[in-house]
């Protein structure tokens, strides 16, 4: 996993054109309207995005429609598996903990 992907979702308007895509396929027409930012501004932010594998894009008449890719997610939500598995660990401890305390009341 590399560190340019964590650079890539930091980037707030990026992360609102994939909460967009996320609904629906859209055009770069409708994700301007959508963000309320210029066409280059959402061009510019789809061509990183592209690069990193989180959308992809056809072509339907003279339309580019995006798309999420899944792959760079799964990848990212491979990566991220064993924090999750540290915190549910720490967690169901802290449970154990305050049930304990809660049975000696």
């Amino acid at each position: 996993m590399s560190a340019d992907v964590f650079t890539v979702l930091a980037e707030p308007t990026r992360r609102g054109i994939l909460d967009v895509l996320r609904e629906r396929e859209s055009t770069v027409s409708e994700l301007v309207e959508a963000l309320q930012l210029s066409q280059p501004a959402v061009s510019k932010h789809l061509k990183v995005l592209r690069d990193h594998g989180f959308v992809s894009r056809r072509t339907a008449a003279q339309h580019r429609i995006y798309q999420l890719e899944r792959t760079a997610f799964i990848t990212l939500d491979a990566w991220l598996e064993p924090y999750r598995e540290m915190w549910d660990r720490h967690l169901d401890a802290l449970e154990r903990h305050l049930d304990k305390q809660e049975d000696r009341q």
